[in-house]
């Protein structure tokens, strides 16, 4: 029987397409080898949202080719579409593949409890920074229909919560007709026996609709959870990244939905040392993260991209020794905000989806409640992909002990 290998680096989309490709290759007769040994064919999804990114996958490209120089190693994802050229210079590749085409969908997600279902591809808004959008094309929409069929085939497959996920998730729907909504999908795929919870991936702050505030407030099955990115909290810097909003209104925005969503968890992007930041630029962002008070942030190093305006027009770059003093800070900061905000819940019962056995510890499972808190708890019972009640008993650094 012939082995195939996965590699899937980067976003939740990446991530929903090999599923979808994995899937169409088990139903021709492969085999996933999950073990160390060599496979007979490999595919590498990749990543470019960071030179970072770039760098890994050419590094798995070559350890693949490396492991087993007879095999067929195919390569696919978003440095695809805009280094096709360079990477046809690495010996022992087999083929490249572009992936601007949706999937035929997808009825599982290996290795996961929560499955990823991709209802958007795509992006009109053009960050100065971002080369995504050069990569994966304009914003497309999947057809609803589709996308319900995803679901219920997760949900019959087991899978009691999806994460809805897109390159420019909150425009959904811009480019049907009729035009639709993110609100409309979630209230079909709500209908849907068995599926429990319906979890946002990241979702602009302009596409934050009063709707769908309103429907998260009132729903049994919306996870109480957004993801919002931030980038920087300081208008100059705002406007040269063409970001869409201005400082006051993401605030007013955060605070418009813990006003009718109180136990919601933000969670939020940073990026740090674009282009023109000053000390001052970046204490305004570190402010805004301590007056949002987020779960979580992830920070992100400006990383220069080819072909994006910042990298041709902005060209005072900020020192590497200032950008990661700049990041130490923020980290700290984001620590203090996620012990604050999830010292709102301790003595509190969360309903946890419990994702499995923490490796090496008997008898401790690990879970995430609605509002995306990782919980750690003990029981000698199999309590896997269910829905527990757990109460917090202490905060700890990234997790929260429960009983």
């Amino acid at each position: 029987m012939r082995t195939i290998k996965f590699h899937t680096l980067g976003c939740k989309v990446n991530q929903y397409d090999t599923q979808s490709i994995r899937e169409r290759f088990l139903e021709r007769g492969f085999k996933e080898n999950s073990n160390g040994k060599k496979a007979d064919v490999y595919l590498i999804n990749t990543c470019t949202v960071t030179s970072i990114a770039d760098r890994k996958s050419r590094d798995i490209i070559r350890r693949c080719i490396k492991l087993n120089p007879k095999a067929k190693v195919i390569v696919t994802g978003c440095l695809v579409e805009k280094d096709s050229v360079s990477l046809a210079g690495i010996k022992g590749l087999s083929l490249i593949v572009s992936k601007r085409f949706f999937s035929e969908g997808i009825s599982k997600f290996s290795g996961h409890t929560r499955a990823f279902l991709k209802v958007q591809d795509g992006c009109d808004n053009f960050c100065s920074y971002c080369k995504v959008p050069l990569a994966r094309g304009v914003s497309r929409s999947r057809p609803l229909s589709d996308i319900i069929a995803d679901a219920r085939s997760l949900a019959r497959n087991g899978f009691k919560e999806i994460v809805l996920s897109g390159i420019c998730l909150g425009s959904y729907g811009k480019d049907l007709s009729p035009k639709i909504n993110l609100s409309d999908v979630i209230t079909a795929l709500e209908r849907i026996e068995g599926l429990l919870r319906i979890r946002l991936s990241s979702i602009e702050a302009g596409d934050v609709t009063d709707e769908l505030i309103d429907l998260m407030a009132g729903s049994r099955k919306l996870c109480r959870h957004l993801h919002i990115p931030i980038q920087s909290g300081d208008d100059g810097i705002l406007k040269k990244m063409n970001r869409k909003y201005t400082r006051a209104k993401y605030l007013s925005l955060i605070r418009k939905i813990k006003r009718n969503i109180p136990q919601i968890s933000i969670t939020t992007d940073c990026l740090v040392g674009f282009p023109g930041e000053g000390e001052v630029g970046f204490r305004n962002t570190l402010d805004l993260v301590k007056e949002i008070i987020p779960l979580k942030v992830h920070i992100f190093p400006y990383s220069r991209r080819p072909g994006t305006f910042a990298a041709d027009n902005f060209k005072d770059e900020i020192a590497l020794p200032v950008m990661k003093e700049r990041i130490s800070r923020l980290r700290d900061a984001a620590r203090e905000c996620s012990f604050k905000h999830r010292n709102k819940f301790l003595h509190k019962k969360m309903p946890v989806l419990v994702e499995g056995k923490i490796e090496g510890n008997a008898g401790l499972w690990e879970g995430y409640t609605d509002n995306y808190i990782r919980v750690i708890f003990k029981s000698r019972l199999n309590l896997a992909n269910k829905i527990m009640g757990v109460k917090i008993r202490k905060i700890c650094d990234d997790f929260c002990q429960g009983a």
